[in-house]
């Protein structure tokens, strides 16, 4: 009865959705990759912001249950936590059916009566959890330009997959039917994405730290101040022959630069200065959890990157605490999920690679602990690590341990729930 309902409900979304593209014709700006879609698409909204009237969602609906939403209309934040993949299912379930009903009877309104104010573009987020995913989404809304932010080798969900490769080919489909007159703007440094670019028939602009890139970020450093606090992001974007310098504050790791220089990419197809786009990545903000920097009791540094992650994405917030400086150099790590049979090797090697400048370890979860192995296999002493099978199993430990000047990262797969240990330590 539940999968009918929800069956039925995912159905009529996708007609109001399909049928709202057809009566307003907005550009429509698709971003699909394993890490990274919801930070560049906040970063292409910034770029966009001030040229054209964009609507995109804050959060990452990119299901055919939330895809439709940001379509439909824009929704409260706390309207779309009732409904985000990590609101627990069978809770406040009055709340959430009356926000279905708004969602639908408004819908239907905006088809019978024309809206003057409907968004000149749609900035949506394609997710491909499993194969199929992102041709469902597309029959939803076939983009106009598609972004590919990383895939890595070891993408996130490639349990549904049969290995890396269907990975890539089903992320792909963003970007395969686009028009000879589109953009398709593609990680230049990630190999798995480059292989893409022969299946578009799309004007190509790339971006990224190599040689080669179209918009290129050079000069890169994670920022502190004089006293060790940590600050932010600086580097500079090359494009055409021109150079900008960016500085954006409160967030840390190669993963931003990546969404800025996608983000300006997608800023030069339509035609936009290099000088406005700099201008515009001032108002850029990551969603919470994607490495942003918050204070911590007992005058300790966060940095918070508790909402998802793959190996890729914890080898950069690795490589940020790496280079940022602190008295100590904490890793509070959690399972990375839907990787499958690369499990083990992941995460001993994600330990191997901290052993060599985290100070002390806090695991969470089964698989983490082969974190803390791979941590050991290499040096590290195993004394200074501590494992917890749950994210609640280690609430009250944390603030015991910490001490003045220690900078502490969080990261995890958002089913571990690490946001629970972040809240306990940090200042509100």
């Amino acid at each position: 009865m539940k999968s009918a309902l929800i069956n039925a409900l995912s159905w009529i979304l996708k007609k109001i959705a399909q049928l709202t593209i057809l009566k307003y014709r907005p550009g429509v700006i698709g971003v699909t990759g394993s890490v990274g879609k919801t930070s560049t698409k906040l970063a292409i909204a910034a770029v966009l912001g001030n040229e054209r009237h964009v609507r995109f969602s804050p959060e990452s609906h990119n299901t055919e249950i939330g895809f439709p939403l940001a379509i439909i209309s824009e929704w409260s934040l706390r309207e779309l936590e009732l409904v985000s993949k990590t609101a627990p299912p069978g809770v406040r379930r009055p709340e959430k059916t009356l926000f279905w009903l708004k969602v639908i009877c408004f819908g239907l309104w905006q088809l019978i009566v024309r809206k003057k104010d409907y968004p000149e573009m749609l900035i949506l987020e394609y997710g491909a959890d499993r194969p199929g995913d992102l041709k469902k989404l597309i029959m939803i809304a076939r983009p106009n330009l598609g972004v590919i932010t990383a895939i890595g080798d070891i993408p996130v969900h490639v349990e549904f997959y049969s290995g890396p490769d269907e990975v890539a080919r089903e992320k792909s489909r963003l970007v395969e039917n686009l028009s000879s007159a589109s953009f398709a703007i593609l990680n230049h440094d990630d190999e798995s994405v480059m292989n893409i670019k022969d299946r578009t028939r799309a004007h190509l602009i790339t971006f990224g730290f190599t040689k080669g890139s179209d918009v290129r970020i050079v000069n890169f450093e994670n920022r502190a101040e004089a006293n060790g606090q940590p600050r932010g992001v600086a580097f500079k974007l090359e494009y055409g022959g021109s150079s900008v310098p960016v500085r954006l504050d409160g967030v840390f790791g190669r993963a931003q630069a990546y969404a800025a220089a996608a983000a300006a990419a997608v800023g030069a197809a339509f035609g936009v200065n290099l000088i406005k786009i700099a201008e515009a990545l001032k108002n850029y903000k990551p969603a919470q959890g994607r490495m942003d920097l918050v204070a911590g009791i007992k005058s300790t540094w966060i940095i918070d990157d508790s909402y998802n992650a793959s190996p890729l994405s914890m080898h950069v917030a690795l490589d940020t605490l790496r280079s940022l400086p602190a008295k100590r150099k904490i890793a509070v790590l959690g399972d990375m999920l839907e990787i499958g049979q690369y499990a083990m090797q992941a995460h001993e090697t994600i330990g191997n690679f901290l052993a060599p400048f985290v100070d002390l370890l806090v695991t969470v979860g089964p698989r983490a602990k082969f974190i803390a192995e791979g941590a050991r296999a290499n040096g590290f002493n195993r004394k200074k690590i501590l494992s917890f099978d749950e994210a609640e199993d280690a609430e009250g430990k944390l603030e015991q341990i910490l001490k003045p000047g220690d900078l502490v990262l969080f990261k995890a797969s958002r089913a571990m729930h690490l946001e629970k240990l972040v809240e306990e330590v940090r200042v509100i």
